[in-house]
């Protein structure tokens, strides 16, 4: 695939010494969905304002669509959507008309079809007349979309974009990115919620301190650094592992009543088979086993500590 946005050695350093972006390199494919993780302060947010705009990187370059997002400004921004943090809405104008403004703002005609398409999709048709304050946080956060949308950008930035919303308005909102990938739009979207990436990302990107930690494909990197656990229900509860257990690094239950063992799917052998004889051997009568996969949040976390430990 090809990339429509590249990014190369991008820093940014604000005034007093701050350096929120550390060389950042990423290659973003058309028509994929990136999910962006890392803690607050990471430098999400600053690298999606230097995409858009919306703030000056002191080095290196970028590219939207083949054009510089320094030297052709006005062509990357007519390829790019937007949708900030901020519920930053007039909250005494109708839904279409403040769409309809945004479309008007890139120096477009207006078009009463694409407008209504939008606000159907994304489930505002019947509110389009109605004022922006009257609407719930969740349904202000489908007028940004629109917003962005109106324009027919071939890059939407998501920032957070489920960030206050309940449960299932967010997975209304996985579903309404999820289309507009069917319809060719890439999509870079930060989070804090970990099941969000997992859920809908095609690719994950690793960010903190400035820094971009890894870029994957979100099912090769639960593959390759995700950890399986089998937990062993016990039949009579023990007050502690067996000695003749200890090179297995087995975890007790605080109420002795199970077993956990963390093993590595990608190795040549889980241990697995010889650790189910040893229990035998030991005496203990198994109830019940079952195993977890690691979670993308369990991942992400033990990245960053690495990270942060060198």
């Amino acid at each position: 695939m090809t990339a429509i946005v590249s990014v190369k050695d991008l820093r940014k350093v604000y005034d007093g010494g701050f350096e929120a972006l550390k060389g950042v390199t990423l290659e973003i494919e058309e028509g994929e969905i990136l999910a962006l993780l890392g803690p607050n302060g990471a430098g999400k947010t600053t690298l999606i304002s230097a995409l858009c705009g919306i703030t000056v990187p002191t080095g290196g370059s970028a590219t939207v669509g083949g054009y510089d997002i320094i030297e052709s400004y006005r062509d990357t921004r007519r390829l790019i959507g937007l949708v900030p943090q901020d519920l930053s809405l007039e909250p005494f104008e109708k839904v279409i008309t403040s769409v309809r403004l945004s479309r008007g703002l890139f120096g477009l005609r207006r078009d009463e079809a694409l407008i209504e398409d939008i606000l159907r999709r994304l489930s505002l048709w019947d509110k389009r007349n109605d004022q922006i304050k009257t609407l719930s946080g969740g349904m202000k956060r489908r007028v940004l979309i629109a917003k962005a949308l109106s324009h027919e950008p071939r890059v939407l930035f998501l920032d957070e974009p489920t960030a206050g919303v309940d449960v299932e308005l967010r997975r209304d909102m996985w579903e309404i990115v999820a289309d507009l990938k069917t319809q060719g739009v890439t999509i870079i979207l930060t989070t804090h919620y970990i099941e969000e990436a997992e859920a809908i990302a095609d690719r994950i990107g690793v960010i903190t301190d400035g820094q971009i930690l890894l870029v994957q494909d979100t099912a090769t990197l639960m593959r390759q650094m995700g950890r399986k656990e089998l937990r062993i229900d016990l039949k009579t509860p023990v007050e502690a592992v067996p000695p003749v257990l200890g090179g297995y690094d087995l975890q007790l239950t605080a109420d002795g009543a199970a077993l956990s063992y963390s093993y590595d799917t990608n190795a040549d052998g889980t241990g697995i088979t010889a650790l189910l004889g040893d229990l035998a051997k030991a005496g203990l009568a198994l109830a019940d086993i079952h195993t977890k996969q690691s979670s993308l949040e369990e991942i992400f976390v033990g990245l960053v500590h690495k990270e942060d430990a060198s």
